[in-house]
This record gives structure tokens, sequence and C-alpha cells, in this order.
């Protein structure tokens, strides 16, 4: 009885464990800033396996359009692993090709997507690697856009921290989001219907999941992107070689929920310039952060004007411990042009001294 009641206390007034993360590298990312708010080995070099179908996914919505319709070819008969089941001649629009390949990770949809899209394998990875470049993904190289190794045992690279950079970027793609988003779908094609349900378990496990792509190869192990979403509070993590990633990513997530507030330190119509008329001013969005309490002390906001006589006349700094943490350029406001009077108006005026 006495052992029963000490381990009832030591449950009461013994903080629990943290719980600790598995993966060999990982990064909780601030959706709305970029900020990396925890990470582990966020730069190491890594096989990111078929979480590489994000970048083929946005590639492919940026270039393509979802209503044309694919004819599948030869070159779908490289495919091996995970499939949607293609079969010759079969004719599919874009679209489907998309959610064949988020939902279901089917190699034999992102092979048609480069295809399609670019005519060849080559092409469409030259597009990712040049997205990649343009993201400021350093320590990211594609070889394929599927995330299955090559013969010689090569594979797609990148690290928590690049990965969680494409994510952001890809999020604020209303069609990627919807994609990612769902947990079933019906497609219909020339001869066949298909009926694809999403890899992802956390979309039906875990309530503030707004979607993610799963990965796995036996020299990658299960790799991992998601996001997730409460009370306007969004943060994206990122799990490589992660044998528990999806309990993971609901552990670190809730992690964030708890310990941060969705901060607005700059309203894009109420700009606090010290300025002759600052309601001439704007930014495109508001500015927001995920903050602890502690760090809401230690936020600085600097304007920066430059005078110019352009509709950019300035930009506005976000500090975070005296280290930049977001920024939004400043714009002018169009004026309501000036009436012009007319002769006999200017005359009355003047006669008159109106």
């Amino acid at each position: 009885m006495k052992k029963i009641l000490l381990a009832f206390l030591i449950f009461l007034f013994i903080p629990k464990l943290t719980h600790a993360v598995s993966a060999e590298s990982y990064v909780v990312m601030d959706y709305d800033t970029g900020r990396i708010l925890s990470s582990k080995n966020p730069e190491k070099e890594k096989l990111i396996a078929s979480t590489t179908k994000i970048m083929t996914c946005i590639i492919a919505l940026e270039k393509g359009d979802l209503t044309s319709i694919r004819k599948v070819g030869e070159e779908v008969l490289k495919a091996y692993g995970s499939a949607i089941y293609l079969s010759l001649e079969e004719e599919i629009t874009l679209k489907d090709l998309l959610y064949g390949l988020m939902l279901r990770s089917g190699n034999d949809a992102a092979i048609e997507i480069a295809y399609h899209i670019s005519g060849s394998m080559e092409d469409f990875v030259a597009l990712m690697n040049q997205k990649a470049y343009e993201l400021g993904m350093t320590n990211t190289k594609f070889l394929n856009n599927h995330g299955l190794e090559e013969s010689d045992g090569s594979g797609n690279t990148s690290t928590a921290k690049d990965m969680a950079v494409l994510m952001r970027y890809a999020l604020k793609n209303e069609t990627f989001r919807e994609i990612i988003a769902t947990q079933r779908y019906t497609a219909k094609t020339t001869g066949k219907t298909y009926v694809w349900k999403n890899k992802n378990k956390l979309l039906s496990t875990y309530e503030y999941n707004i979607g993610g792509k799963t990965g796995f190869t036996e020299k990658a192990r299960r790799t991992l992107v998601t996001a997730s979403q409460k009370d306007e509070k969004t943060c994206i993590v990122v799990t490589l070689n992660d044998g528990n990633d999806f309990a993971d990513h609901k552990s670190l997530c809730e992690n964030v929920f708890e310990n941060y507030e969705r901060v607005l330190l700059v309203d894009k119509e109420s700009l606090s310039i010290d300025i002759e008329n600052p309601e001439k001013y704007y930014i495109e969005n508001d500015l927001y952060a995920l903050l602890t309490e502690e760090e809401k002390e230690n936020i600085k906001i600097e304007y920066k004007m430059n005078n110019a006589e352009t509709e950019e006349v300035g930009v506005v700094e976000v500090y975070l411990n005296e280290e930049l943490l977001t920024s939004a350029k400043i714009y002018q406001k169009e004026l309501e042009p000036t009436k012009k009077e007319n002769f006999f108006t200017r005359f009355f005026r003047w006669l008159f001294g109106w």
C-alpha cells in the first residue's frame, strides 16, 4: 500500500519527462516568419526519400495546367516501389496525377508528371534544382522527382532546415494545401476509377494536422514533413530518419501550441512610422510571429524610409534579441488626384476672394 501511495505522489508532483524525439535530425519552424523554434542537426545532409514529392508537386502546380490530360507513355515502365498503378495509354488529368502523387506517393505518377511538364526527367529535375536555389535551399540536390535512390545508390539529399523552407513556400499555394489536406480522393480516367487514401496518418489521428508528405526507403529510413495549425498558430515539422515520426510530429507541435502565442507585430494598415502623415503608407500583409512570453519583451521594430519618389518607399524590420525576425516593404497609398479648376472658377475665386 505504501508503494502504491509513493508512486501516486511521484506521479503528481514530479514533472513528466519531455517526449524524446527519435529523429536523427529535425526542425520545427514558425510558418509566419520562417524562424526555427527547435531543432536537432538541422543542416545535416540526409536522403529525403518521397518527401521529394513536395517539390515535384509545387513545380507542377506552377508550370502546368491542372485540367490538361496526360496519355501514359512507356516511360512509366521504369517505375517501381509505391505506385498508383497507371496503365500504358491511359489518359489522366494533371490534377489527378498530383493527388496520386501526394496521397499515395505514386512513383509512376511522378514520372508521368515529369514527362508531361518538361518532356523528360532530366529537364524536370533541372526545374526542381533551380527552384531550390531560388528558395535558398543551399544543401539540397535533386537527382529525380520521386525520391528513390538511383542504381548507383545515390539519391536526393537535403536537410531538415531546407525541407522546412520548401514546405513553408509550398503552403502559400492554396491548391497545394487542398491536396495535402485531402484524406480520401476518387479519380476517374479512361476505363479506370481510383480511390486513394492519404498515407499521412496524422490527418486522421491529430486534429490540428493540415497535411504533409511521408517518405521511406531502406537507406533513408522514415522521413516526414507536416504542417499543423491551432488557433491560427501554424508550425512546420520535418523529421529525417525517424522511426517514431508521427508521434514526434504531434509532440513537437503540441509543445509549440502550448508555449507560443501568435503575436501581431505590425498592422498592415496602421504603421507607427515617425513621419508626417503615416496613414499614407502601408505594407501588403500583417506581420505575425510565434513568441514566448519572455520573447515578447525583446522585440524591436524599426522603420527605414528612403524618401524616394517611387511606389516602394521603405522597409519595416522586426528584431528579436537583435536578430532580424521578419520584414516587409513599405508602400505609399495612391493619392486621389486633385481636381483641376477651370478658368472661370479661378477667375471668380480671384475676383470675389473665394
